[in-house]
């Protein structure tokens, strides 16, 4: 695992959740009440970017097929999405959000 700069923190001033690419990966990063968070951007169940998704009470849903996954665990909570999606441990060095990346 590594670290890599995925964002800013003011790039997620003004949204909760942005997609970026690092390192060759599709990454959602997310601000929620807590910090910030870190999962695959590609939903479990077919080709969407979870950073288009709709965020309530600390779930992301899936804008193609309404699947729904905890941001913090990844866990798939309501269908039609069986596996998780895989999240990254984050931190934040002055306004740099980093992710640890396989």
């Amino acid at each position: 695992m590594a670290w890599h700069k995925a964002a800013t923190t003011a790039e997620l001033e003004s949204r909760d959740v942005i997609g970026v690419e690092v390192n060759g990966v599709e990454v959602a990063v997310y601000r929620l009440d807590d910090g910030y968070y870190a999962t695959n951007n590609i939903c479990t169940h077919q080709r969407a970017f979870m950073s288009d998704g709709y965020i309530e009470n600390n779930c992301i849903e899936c804008p193609l097929h309404q699947a729904i996954f905890d941001i913090k665990t990844g866990e798939a909570l309501e269908g039609p999405a069986k596996g998780p999606l895989a999240t990254y441990p984050t931190r934040v060095d002055g306004s740099d959000i980093f992710v640890d990346l396989p």
